[in-house]
């Protein structure tokens, strides 16, 4: 399901809208490769089991993620359902401790 009337910004402000309102991006920036590594798998496992799939990239402490979904070319609610996940899986990696 497409979701055009979503307010993005306001629904995920630590999000930005790219390409024409098609896609989401957020870069992560946690302590070292360790929280970031545990980020990246608890996101994938959570990615898997809705079977929505981000597009990503890791250099140490940073993870860059863009969701869209490609069989749409729009945004759909997996997309903030997978954007809302990530952010509680940072939360819970950066506050282990």
């Amino acid at each position: 399901m497409k979701i055009e009337e979503l307010n993005v910004v306001a629904e995920l402000p630590l999000w930005s809208l790219l390409a024409e309102g098609k896609a989401i991006t957020r870069e992560f920036v946690f302590v070292d490769f360790k929280q970031a590594f545990e980020f990246m798998t608890l996101s994938a496992q959570y990615a898997e089991q809705i079977n929505h799939h981000p597009d990503w990239s890791n250099s140490w402490n940073k993870v860059t993620v863009q969701l869209s979904t490609h069989s749409v070319a729009a945004l759909t609610t997996l997309d903030v359902q997978l954007a809302k996940a990530m952010d509680a899986f940072a939360d819970k990696v950066m506050n282990a401790n």
